[in-house]
């Protein structure tokens, strides 16, 4: 919508929201009661597990400290970028990823593929915070199971450890009793958790513990959104900043165990050699993606609901940095107790540090069970992983039912007014949907998804967005628009990394993923031709809406000739507007009434605010 001084009744849309000044701006939609819920929401949301399991991993694994280097440029050439660039679209309109695309129509099929992708995580993220609950509950017993070969679960070749006073001292090492060799905990996730089967052919009959575990996830999950940003800015009082203490306990505990320097010194020690290494650069470039989640949806999700001047800059920058701050001093955490379990199991450190589900439900737990108060450690870390976890699936689901309500509106009169049902509908469709990941094949799914679902689509949305904001609607126009909201100017930085250095480092992860790709596996289990294409078609369902709607729009919505069909579905809609008239008003734009009459007195009132 361009903007305008003639300013004119038009009736192209349901109504325009109110504003009521003793409460939220926008009452049709609502807004967060303070700026600390929204704070604390987006930490939650850009903190996950990935934090913990994944961060430390490639830190360790691609040069220790040195790989904080490309790690902070990254950040600042990326990730802080487009965190700040969604923020500002999902508030300057008040609308989630799917209604910001009326800054160009024809690309709205992009928030299609964003519902698409943040639906594909949401069902398969609440499978591991179902494993996470599953593990919490197993942990309330004197000895935690997973410490020892002494279960019916546990084959011939389980090599455990006994407990001597109040240490434990391993009976032997993997590499001296048996070639065979596996872990208590290892065999406690494959056969007693998963009851893992031979491969994605073999699934299996539904598991009951895991069946209950994913319900409730899902009965948590829904029962924290039932009043949206309300109840979720609530919740994270306590998600959000728990997770901190039990960190900060851990790494009081592991700094005190044997073996943890040693751990710690692993993990932190510089190889300024691996920056030549462009595996090195490519995965920084990664973490930051993944880790502060652009393209998901749900940055635009969590800013819709802020008041319109609130400065997305500021808590955009500050949002991102806490999130890179927490995977560091994670990484303290986890190699302190991984240097521990080296030293007391006799194998080197690089020999017991593991990335994903094999970090947080093997090597993690066994190091608990070998210390004094495993019980204990094992409920304070895995209600951790839960509150974690829950704080990522609250946004997730939310940009979920937000992109349905956003889109309802226009066929379901008083939507908004519906939102607990749609709220138990999408949860229970995303439940049903992830049934047979508890199965005895489950986590093979689980893998596929993981892998799949936001992999290739993630990073073209991620650069289209990036591109048709900078150069179809164009970066002046969307600086200014910007600056009404900010009330200031944003600096040159902001547009060479938009119109240049964020595109052109997604393009290269693109291209360096495609480059590298090969056959995903599981542990020794490599997937089929089969479940490869399951996999690529998890992709095309995520590419496919963007061009479907590009061909619905020029055929359906746009008169003319090709190229004036081109020119209209690439000119920012009329609802490419703030939500309330008196930021219309206050930024140029044309003011819509429900009663579709103008209202010159209110207008001056709105220009004199």
């Amino acid at each position: 919508m361009s903007k305008t001084d003639n300013y004119v009744a038009v009736d192209t849309e349901p109504g325009s929201p109110v504003a009521d000044d003793n409460g939220d701006e926008n009452v049709e939609r609502g807004n967060w009661d303070r700026r600390l819920d929204f704070i604390l929401s987006s930490v939650g949301y850009a903190v996950g597990l990935g934090n913990v399991w994944r961060f430390p991993y490639l830190c360790y694994k691609n040069g220790g400290g040195a790989f904080l280097i490309p790690y902070t440029i990254m950040l600042f050439a990326a990730g802080i970028p487009l965190f700040v660039l969604e923020m500002g679209l999902g508030q300057f309109v008040s609308k989630g990823c799917v209604g910001v695309w009326a800054v160009a129509p024809l690309f709205k099929g992009i928030g299609f593929g964003m519902v698409v992708i943040s639906t594909y995580v949401c069902i398969y993220y609440n499978m591991i915070i179902a494993y996470t609950l599953f593990y919490f509950f197993a942990s309330f017993s004197k000895v935690v199971p997973w410490s020892d070969c002494d279960n019916y679960w546990n084959t011939e070749t389980c090599v455990g450890h006994s407990k001597n006073g109040t240490n434990e001292t391993t009976i032997g090492t993997i590499e001296t009793l048996h070639e065979n060799a596996t872990r208590p905990s290892q065999e406690f996730w494959d056969r007693y958790v998963l009851g893992r089967s031979e491969g994605l052919h073999e699934m299996g009959r539904v598991r009951w513990q895991l069946c209950l575990c994913l319900l409730l996830a899902w009965i948590i999950v829904c029962l924290c959104l039932i009043k949206g940003v309300k109840s979720v800015g609530k919740v994270v009082y306590f998600t959000a900043t728990f997770p901190y203490v039990v960190l900060f306990i851990l790494l009081i505990r592991g700094v005190t165990l044997p073996g943890a320097g040693k751990g710690i010194l692993f993990y932190m020690k510089p190889v300024f050699s691996r920056l030549g290494d462009a595996k090195v650069w490519k995965d920084a470039a990664v973490q930051i993606f993944y880790s502060l989640g652009p393209a998901w949806g749900g940055i635009h999700t969590l800013a819709s609901y802020n008041k319109f001047h609130n400065n997305f800059r500021r808590d955009g920058i500050t949002i991102s940095l806490i999130n890179c701050g927490t995977s560091v001093f994670a990484g303290f955490v986890i190699f302190s107790v991984v240097g521990f379990m080296a030293h007391d199991s006799g194998l080197p450190v690089d020999k017991v540090a593991e990335s994903g589900p094999g970090l947080a439900f093997v090597v993690y737990p066994e190091a608990l069970a070998r210390m004094p108060g495993s019980t204990f450690f094992s409920l304070l870390f895995f209600f951790m992983l839960l509150t974690l976890g829950l704080d990522t699936m609250f946004v997730t689901m939310e940009t979920v039912v937000t992109a349905v309500l956003d889109e309802g509106r226009y066929y379901i009169p008083n939507i908004y007014e519906k939102k607990l049902l749609i709220t138990v509908i999408c949860c229970s469709i995303c439940f049903l949907l992830g049934l047979p990941m508890t199965t005895n094949g489950g986590i093979y799914i689980l893998t596929l998804m993981d892998n799949y679902s936001a992999g290739f689509s993630l990073m073209l949305v991620a650069m289209m967005e990036a591109i048709i904001v900078s150069y179809v609607y164009g970066i002046n126009r969307f600086l200014s628009d910007m600056s009404i909201m900010l009330r200031y100017e944003m600096g040159i930085y902001w547009k060479v990394c938009w119109m240049v250095l964020s595109p052109f480092i997604i393009g290269f992860i693109f291209i360096f993923f495609c480059v590298t790709y090969a056959p995903l596996t599981y542990q020794d289990y490599t997937y089929s031709p089969v479940g490869e294409f399951l996999g690529w078609m998890m992709v095309v369902a995520a590419v496919f809406p963007i061009l479907v709607y590009m061909v619905y729009f020029l055929v359906q919505r746009a008169e003319g000739s090709i190229l004036e069909r081109l020119k209209y579905s690439m000119k920012a809609s009329n609802e490419w507007a703030p939500a309330l008239e008196k930021h219309r008003i206050e930024g140029g734009y044309q003011v819509i009434y429900q009663d579709n009459k103008v209202k010159v007195e209110q207008m001056d009132q709105a220009v004199n605010l």
